[in-house]
């Protein structure tokens, strides 16, 4: 007679349970957490936006374009005493241009050290004077240049809360991407995880399912005391 070894699982055990489908909503942590990763990132994207836009508005705004005036001509502003204003020149390319202001004493008028422009609409701004008066009034301001060109008044530049405010912003968009990419690859991994742990808890072979021995003595085994089973009792019994 063969002898049949016993299938891997066990005489009194059943065939391992396939894989089972485990439901996302068991599955931690939960999905919500994608809609938060994509709110933050929303939210964060929707504020750089707005400090951008607050810079550059407030920064064009430091012009008084409506009362520009032409090369050649003049105009009267109101200036206070220890308030910066800056002269602004727009014009077709580099020219030598000259301001002045009759009744304001020698030397409120000084050239800056470094450049600042301003595009608003179709037209560049660029700074080529600083006025600090030293006493609070009506003056008027008289430019001329060797080019067509357009000059206005406007606040002295703040080039450190510019720049501020622009990487402010930049900084937000770059922070709605990375919180946005973070929480959810970290949920993603987790949420994996989670699913593998349940799927190896469910899929668990049960204890009592362990083989049993086989049929007859293994061979080498001295054979047991007593008869044979089936063999015919010795004489005197």
């Amino acid at each position: 007679m063969a002898i049949q070894n016993p299938p891997p699982w066990g005489y009194y055990g059943g065939p391992p349970p396939s894989a089972p489908s485990i439901p996302a909503k068991d599955l931690r942590p939960r999905r919500l957490w994608y809609v938060v990763g994509a709110m933050l990132g929303v939210v964060l994207a929707v504020a750089g936006a707005v400090l951008l836009a607050v810079t550059v508005k407030d920064t064009v705004d430091s012009v008084d374009t409506a009362r520009s005036f032409a090369g050649g001509g003049a105009r009267t502003f109101r200036f206070v005493a220890g308030e910066t204003k800056a002269v602004y020149v727009s014009q077709s390319g580099p020219g030598h241009v000259e301001c002045r202001i009759p009744g304001m004493p020698s030397g409120s008028i000084t050239r800056p050290d470094s450049t600042f422009r301003i595009t608003s609409g179709a037209r560049t701004w660029e700074r080529v004077f600083e006025v600090k008066p030293g006493g609070s009034g009506d003056y008027t301001l008289t430019c001329t240049s060797e080019l067509p060109a357009r000059f206005a008044l406007g606040d002295r530049p703040e080039v450190g809360s510019t720049v501020g405010g622009i990487a402010a912003g930049i900084g937000c968009f770059i922070a709605a991407l990375a919180a946005t990419v973070t929480i959810c690859v970290v949920t993603a991994v987790r949420r994996g995880g989670h699913r593998r742990r349940l799927a190896a808890a469910w899929t668990q072979p049960p204890q009592w399912g362990a083989p049993l021995p086989q049929h007859g003595p293994a061979p080498g085994t001295p054979p047991p005391y007593g008869p044979t089973p089936g063999a015919p009792p010795p004489p005197g019994f």
